[in-house]
């Protein structure tokens, strides 16, 4: 059944030999944290480490080396509003090749200016990916230019593939691969690659909720997808009919998960595994930690398959995942409004170990009598039930104290 798919294994083989040299040979490292924590013995597929920080440098490549020479002298043309488009412009660069990449005139800044940096035309159009799509088919038939679609080419699959070879050439007792679905390009690749070389191997695909549209796909639905998702990079409408043909006959299953995973997963590979992802990077972990018990005793390969998240969203994630496990905490305390009180309230805390970060005085709510005011204080603690011993403490010495945000004591 497989010789009929539009990707072979002796494609995904070819393209790695292509790849040779262009991209990085990225390593699977144990995820020691991660397996002590879970019970499942899991390995991280590095692909933050190319030089744009996500795999989709793998299938340009392989697009970009199989054009011919007047095609090359013509250029290229992409649609992407993130790692596709760094991808190809990187790599057309390096290659001799000039590139025009469409963007949706909301796309940050900063992604326009490091495709920009990367030696491509940025064209800027459409409110949605959809109409930069358009606009992208419409200058490629105005232009001659070849387009280079983010997942839904055989090209772009088997390069993509090669992830899945790498993987069990490092681990062939491997007995799971968890993959991020967006439009299928990555799952479809890898799914060919690992199940060439043994049969027997789950390849499991990750979708983000409100974006399943592969595994709607699957079983004859079509959904209405929308919302803001911290997986932007799997938010994908409308999956590939290529990628999707291969889906159906060689993955496993595919799994959905909330939004809440998706921001967890990220927070535990930075403190935990001291490793940067985006949201679509740590889906492959969302999926272990909704259910640990569905891989309980096998080796499973997740593929960090990018690093592209904004630092203002990441600080954000890990703020609150300090306030989630108990370390950061906010109290509100009453006391008398006269001289020295907050120094007293300070001293207290002190000496109980916790670590005053922001002080709020609250004198002016009308519930209170003149004489009093109530602190708002964020405490830095040692875990979840640290900050409950500082209150306890507080109200032993009259100060009638509330945990107002942490943990259930």
């Amino acid at each position: 059944m497989t010789d009929t798919l539009p990707v072979t294994a002796a494609d995904i083989d070819a393209a790695a030999d292509r790849l040779a040299g262009a991209v990085i040979r990225s390593p699977l490292v144990p995820a020691a944290a991660l397996t002590e924590m879970l019970g499942v013995t899991l390995s991280l597929k590095l692909e933050t480490l190319q030089r744009t920080a996500s795999f989709k440098e793998r299938g340009a490549v392989n697009k970009l080396k199989l054009l011919d020479g007047p095609t090359r002298n013509t250029g290229v043309i992409a649609m992407s509003a993130g790692n596709h488009a760094q991808g190809v412009a990187y790599h057309a660069r390096r290659l001799g090749i000039p590139a025009t990449i469409v963007m949706p005139v909301f796309t940050p800044f900063t992604k326009v200016a490091q495709t920009e940096a990367f030696g491509a035309r940025v064209v800027l159009s459409g409110e949605s990916l959809s109409e930069a799509s358009d606009e992208a088919h419409r200058i490629a038939a105005a232009e001659g230019l070849a387009f280079v679609h983010p997942y839904d080419d055989p090209a772009i699959i088997a390069g993509q593939g090669t992830v899945g070879l790498e993987m069990l050439a490092d681990d062939p007792d491997l007995d799971t691969i968890l993959v991020p679905v967006g439009g299928g390009g990555l799952i479809a690749g890898v799914a060919v690659a690992a199940k060439a070389r043994r049969p027997d191997i789950r390849v499991i695909g990750v979708e983000v909720h409100g974006y399943a549209s592969m595994s709607d796909r699957r079983v004859g639905l079509a959904g209405a997808y929308a919302g803001v998702t911290l997986a932007e990079g799997i938010a994908v409408k409308v999956p590939g009919d290529l990628t999707g043909a291969i889906c159906d006959v060689l993955v496993d299953d595919i799994v959905v998960v909330d939004e809440g995973l998706i921001e967890d997963a990220v927070e535990r590979l930075a403190t935990q595994q001291k490793l940067i992802v985006e949201g679509a990077g740590a889906a492959g972990l969302a999926a272990v930690l909704a259910d640990p018990g569905r891989f309980a005793g096998s080796r499973v390969g997740l593929v960090a398959c990018g690093g592209n998240i904004d630092p203002r969203i990441l600080s954000s994630i890990l703020m609150r995942g300090l306030a989630r496990g108990g370390r950061l905490a906010r109290l509100r305390v009453r006391i008398v409004d006269a001289p020295g009180q907050l120094s007293l309230l300070a001293d207290t805390i002190g000496k109980q170990g916790g670590n005053i970060v922001e002080v709020h005085h609250r004198r002016l709510l009308f519930d209170l009598p003149v004489k009093s005011a109530f602190v708002d204080l964020i405490v830095e603690t040692r875990d979840g039930t640290h900050i409950h011993r500082i209150a306890g403490r507080l109200n032993d010495l009259g100060h009638h104290t509330t945990v107002l945000s942490g943990p259930e004591g």
